[in-house]
Parts: C-alpha cells; structure tokens; sequence
C-alpha cells in the first residue's frame, strides 16, 4: 500500500511538473506575408514589425506568463501559395495568424484559417469583402478599408483639387476594382460632376505603364488616381513613369500605398504627388505618444529601420490580439474576437483606438503631399 501511494504520488508530481512545462511554453503566432517579388521587401518589413512587438510584449511578461514565438512564412502573393503556407502554420499550432498584403491572397486564406478554429487577424489587405463574414465570420482588419479610404479621395477630388476631368490607373483584382468603386461611389453620393475621360487596369506583377500613361496622357485629365499594391515595383515605377510622360494634372496615389520605402525607390519623381495616410512614426499625434515611440525604437534597435505604417499595422495586430488575450487570460478564437470586433483599446501604438463591431478598425486620416522627397502632412 506504501508503494502504491508512493508511486501515485510521483505521477502526481510528474504530471503537476509536466502541466506547468507546458504552460510556460512559447505560444506560436503565425504570420503570412509576401517575402519575396514585388511586395517582398514591405512584407519583409511588416515580419520584421511583428517580431519586435513580440519582443516589447515579452519584455512586459508576454501572454499570460508565456513568451510568444512568431514563425512566418511567405505567400508569395500568390492565393495558392499562401493556402499551402497556411496548412503549415495550422500544423504547427499557432494560436493566431496575422496575414494580408494582397487582398485576393487574404480572401484565399480566410476561410482555411476560420474552419481551423484559428484566430485571423488581417493586418494590411484592403478588399470590403474582407470584413463581410463569407471566408470569416470572426474576421478583423487593422489597415483601413476600400470603402473608408473612397471617401478621402474623392472629397480631396471634389472639395480641395476641384477636377473636373477624373482618370483611373488600376490594379485589376479585388482590390484595386474595390478601391476604385469606392471613390467613384463616394463621388456620387458628394453629388458632384466630372467626367471620367480614361480607365486603364493592370495585374499586380506589372512594371511598366507606358502604353497606358500615354493613353491616359491623350485624355488630358486634370487628375490621375493611381491605385497599385505593389509598392515594391509597381507604384515606384508608376510614379517615375508618370513624371517620364509628363503626365498632365496631380498624380493622386490610393490611401496608404505611398510609404517611404516607395519614395526612396521613386526618387525626386515623387516630389508633388498626393496621398493620403492613417499612420507616420514621427509626426503627432504618434511622435508623442509612449508606445509608439517605444515601438519604434525597438524596432530601429532590431531592424536598423524606421517602421511605416504597414509596420505599424503589423505590430498593432499583434499588440490588440495581446491585449485582449491577457484581459480575458485565455487563447479562446471566439472570446479574443468578441472582445475586439465592437470594442476599444487604450494606450497602443495609434493611440485610443476602436473597432468597428464588423471587425474593423476605425481609422483617422491624413492627407500630405511629398515635397523634396518627404512626406509633408498636410495640416
């Protein structure tokens, strides 16, 4: 009898110590972003943002006591691929995936990941559909919408530059024709006239633009919205195509496809061009708040580099998912989602923050334009 309550005993301990290597286990975050191609470097970039909010919320005591361990993995922009990668990180048991550059990429993924019982935040894809509960009824987006961003651009259309004579250069998938619907929509509601003189659509791959400017350039439009995700390629080469045709009118750039990654790419081409955004590192109210100077500084530490706002969207995601985790002490999909999708954050990178109850983040812009190549708020 001594024996057997002897070896119970140590099983007891066994499992009791078992149990408690467990839970201080790291708890594996997953992240899917282009690493490769045109968009690699901004993918790259936004990896880059996760892993050093990984390491402030380590620093901080982590997830309930536990560190987080961020494997990522490279969609290559491509829907296929990035269903492939995200089996693989569903195999791994990540807790969480943080995914979305291409919005097509995005909408493949969605319900892969949901029918996984995984949480899936998206930290960048833009696409309405995103947010509509087809792929992911839980779904939460960090970046901006297409519907939210049509409003900016077509008030600066109608109210500030006043054109007349509109032109559209878009990316032909769900969303550039997202992007552009949207503004022309919101035009529409503004009840303001103007006249649509040229529409010219492109893949995400391409580089050159030229048989398009010109015939853009023959409508002579007194704007150009220029709408282009791929910001390591295709918008740089955009911009420096434009300037090469003297395009005539403002080149308007689609919100938040302008970072200065694209800028130094584009060089003085870029100078005088309009575009609006919802994030810049070093200008208010982001330059005096503590935890986004923090985070930038971690990541200058770790990367040697400025983060953008796709970093910023990248680093946010991850911060929200931790934040609510630690307040409901669980990992539970449902109960982290609930908890964000209609609900408010305090003190994160952008501030006081809320989101929508469809998951989406609700944003404030800023429109600026670039002058001797930087970023210049317009106030």
């Amino acid at each position: 009898m001594k024996l057997i309550r002897k070896l119970l005993t140590i099983a007891g301990l066994s499992l009791a110590l078992g149990t408690a290597a467990q839970a201080q286990d790291p708890i594996k975050v997953g992240a899917i972003f282009p690493l490769s191609g045109g968009a690699g470097p901004q993918g790259q970039h936004v990896t880059q943002a996760i892993k050093a909010m990984a390491a402030v919320i380590n620093e901080s005591g982590g997830v309930m006591g536990r560190q987080l361990d961020i494997i990522i993995r490279d969609d290559e922009s491509t829907p296929a691929v990035g269903v492939s990668r995200a089996t693989e990180l569903v195999t791994s048991g990540v807790s969480v995936i943080i995914e979305g550059w291409n919005s097509p990429v995005t909408l493949a993924l969605q319900p892969v990941i949901s029918r996984a019982g995984i949480l899936d935040i998206t930290a960048v894809s833009k696409a309405d559909p995103i947010l509509s509960g087809e792929g992911n009824p839980l779904a939460i987006r960090i970046n901006s919408s297409n519907g939210q961003d049509g409003a900016v651009i077509a008030n600066y259309i109608a109210n500030i530059a006043k054109a007349k004579r509109v032109a559209f250069l878009t990316e032909n998938d769900a969303y550039g024709n997202g992007a552009q619907e949207s503004i022309e929509s919101e035009l529409k509601k503004l009840n303001y006239s103007y006249e649509k003189v040229a529409e010219e659509k492109f893949p995400f791959a391409q580089a050159d633009f030229r048989v398009a400017l010109t015939n853009i350039h023959a409508a002579n439009p007194d704007v150009t919205v220029a709408i282009n995700a791929n910001e390591g390629l295709g918008m740089p080469a955009t911009i420096r195509q434009a300037k090469q045709s003297r395009l005539p009118g403002k080149l308007i750039t689609a919100v938040g496809t302008v970072a200065p990654s694209v800028i130094a790419i584009a060089g003085k081409a870029a100078n005088g061009i309009v575009g609006a955004d919802i994030y810049f590192p070093t200008i208010e109210p982001f330059a005096s708040n503590p935890v986004n100077t923090h985070f930038v500084k971690k990541t200058q530490e770790m990367f040697n580099y400025t983060p953008d706002k796709y970093m910023a969207l990248g680093g946010m995601a991850l911060q929200v998912w931790a934040m609510a985790a630690n307040e409901l002490k669980t990992l539970d999909r449902e109960a982290i989602a609930k908890r964000i999708r209609g609900g408010s954050f305090q003190n994160t990178i952008m501030g006081n923050v809320k989101f929508a109850p469809n998951g989406q983040l609700e944003s404030h812009y800023y429109l600026f334009t670039v002058k001797d190549e930087k970023i210049v708020v317009q106030q």
